[in-house]
């Protein structure tokens, strides 16, 4: 059977590393456990009343937002008792489609009364969707995606170039897709360093830094790359580096997070791809 390099070499595909069209147990489990924390309400109390909607007023407008707006069922068919139907929704929770958790979890704080509550879960919610690279975001009231098929296939498209580039696209993938100990920072030197590696490759001098390495591609691929282009890239490579070289500087920040390593890898995958039908153009083999 046919195994493409990053399956060879053990590196998970862009689109399993990006959460999109897809949700792992573990974004799932994270959502409902954030679901438990903010919105059902504990039984530690014997009394009947307790697993009555009526005493849970912001539960029953949850229940009879979910009936409503998702299973489309008329709301005067809920059990007056709380644990009848809230077994019901969970079993459905761990079994629907992907895309029907977060429909769910939008609909809901849209139909409790604590804003407070509503508020922590969101900003709960997005903490989780970071820390496992969901392509979604809440944005006040509403899940939206951040990250495009589009900046997802520039990440596809760099890794089928030449194996000087995607060794460094393939690490910073890999610190990128770390669950439990992602290392933002090397993710982002490990991304710059692939466009460092195909700046070398078409300048033809491989001691350059990136900086000296931008300043000399116009001439190798005959112009025509717009000045305001070299000049994001030159400010990029600022950003890494400092006065002893590239990305020293870098290493030591701490504030570094998915939504940085994530830009630089899309943003390197993005100009690798460019500058690889540029140097097409020129004559010149990669």
């Amino acid at each position: 059977m046919y195994q493409s390099f990053s399956q060879r070499m053990g590196i998970k595909p862009v689109r399993t590393v990006i959460q999109k069209d897809f949700m792992d147990d573990s974004l799932r489990v994270s959502l409902w456990n954030e679901l438990t924390e903010h919105y059902w309400p504990s039984f530690k109390n014997s009394s009947i009343n307790a697993y009555k909607f009526d005493s849970h007023p912001d539960t029953k407008s949850i229940f009879e937002g979910l009936w409503t707006y998702h299973f489309m069922r008329p709301v005067d068919e809920i059990d007056a008792f709380w644990e009848g139907p809230f077994n019901e929704f969970k079993s459905h929770f761990f079994s629907c489609p992907w895309n029907e958790v977060y429909d769910i979890i939008q609909i809901i704080p849209n139909f409790c009364y604590n804003e407070q509550v509503n508020e922590s879960f969101i900003a709960g919610c997005n903490i989780i969707l970071s820390r496992e690279l969901s392509a979604y975001r809440f944005v006040e009231k509403v899940i939206i995606p951040i990250t495009s098929d589009q900046e997802i296939a520039e990440i596809e498209e760099a890794l089928q170039t030449s194996k000087k580039f995607t060794q460094h696209l393939n690490k910073a993938l890999e610190r990128l897709a770390d669950r439990k100990s992602p290392d933002y920072a090397n993710s982002i030197k490990e991304s710059i360093s692939a466009v460092e590696a195909i700046c070398q490759s078409i300048t033809g001098d491989h001691k350059a830094t990136l900086g000296e390495a931008l300043r000399q591609l116009d001439s190798k691929l005959g112009g025509g790359m717009h000045p305001a282009l070299k000049n994001a890239f030159n400010s990029i490579y600022g950003y890494t580096s400092d006065a002893q070289g590239i990305r020293h500087a870098l290493l030591g920040k701490s504030d570094l997070d998915v939504e940085d390593a994530k830009f630089m890898l899309i943003a390197c995958s993005a100009f690798i791809n460019y500058l690889v039908v540029k140097a097409d153009k020129a004559g010149i083999q990669l």
